[in-house]
């Protein structure tokens, strides 16, 4: 591991903390290894009765790192490949452990950071945090099992409406459509998270576990649409579409897309 993803463990909950914050703790292959090999962690290691996951600095997560991922002069579709199978790999990860998982969003969570909001068992969010998908408005397509729970957290339409316009959510907004279970004041996000960890982790990890599973008895299909969601994102990375949004989101201009 590297030090993108930072584990602490504080009696029997283990707290992950993304860890980019020059960055808003965009996702780069680094992360997403990094990512998965805290999950794994947690997941096998029985003495984490709860796992919190925030974000470094003033920001929970901006998503896919389009900077990195095209500075290094490598191909994007492979690169993509590579990270979207660690991330997946984490969430799936994520969703089947034992330990709850609370989010503590503090600042923006876009792209791939509203996958880990939406895969978290509960999210506490800062009353100044925002939530937006982003990737339409680059010219790609969801991945972090966006496309799968979003839906289901509120609704085919309102998913649709975050996908396709790209429009950023308050936290009340959050609240209200059920992304997040709690608002608290910016400065009490962390601390209202681990409370709240720590009261889950004095409870039954093995019935928490089964519980989980029961909610997400369709997580095979979960694994499935990730599976496409990483095909999908690596070949529209690669088109001319793609380009020209990553193109444009780096050059802070507007995209001018083929047609």
């Amino acid at each position: 591991m590297t030090d993108t993803v930072l584990v602490e463990i504080r009696g029997d909950v283990a707290v992950l903390t993304l860890n980019r914050p020059e960055s808003a703790n965009t996702l780069d292959l680094d992360m997403g290894r990094d990512l998965l090999a805290a999950a794994l962690r947690c997941s096998s290691d029985p003495a984490v009765r709860a796992v919190v996951l925030t974000g470094a600095g003033r920001n929970f997560c901006f998503g896919g790192d389009l900077r990195g991922m095209v500075s290094g002069g490598a191909p994007v579709e492979p690169y993509l490949r590579d990270l979207t199978s660690h991330l997946h790999a984490a969430i799936s990860q994520f969703m089947r452990m034992d330990a709850p998982v609370v989010a503590a969003v503090n600042g923006t969570a876009a792209g791939a950071g509203v996958g880990l909001v939406a895969m978290a068992d509960l999210a506490i969010a800062g009353e100044g945090s925002r939530i937006s998908l982003a990737y339409t408005g680059v010219g790609l397509t969801p991945d972090g099992g966006t496309s799968f729970l979003l839906p289901r957290a509120v609704g085919a339409k309102r998913a649709s409406e975050l996908i396709l316009t790209n429009r950023a959510l308050s936290a009340a907004e959050a609240l209200e459509w059920g992304l997040v279970n709690q608002v608290v004041a910016d400065a009490e996000v962390f601390d209202s998270a681990l409370q709240l960890a720590g009261k889950l982790a004095a409870g039954p990890r093995a019935a928490f576990g089964k519980a989980k599973r029961l909610l997400g008895a369709s997580l095979g299909a979960l694994e499935q649409q990730m599976a496409l969601e990483s095909e999908t994102i690596a070949i529209q990375a690669a088109t001319a579409e793609g380009g020209e949004g990553i193109a444009a989101f780096l050059e802070k201009r507007k995209p001018q897309y083929p047609r």
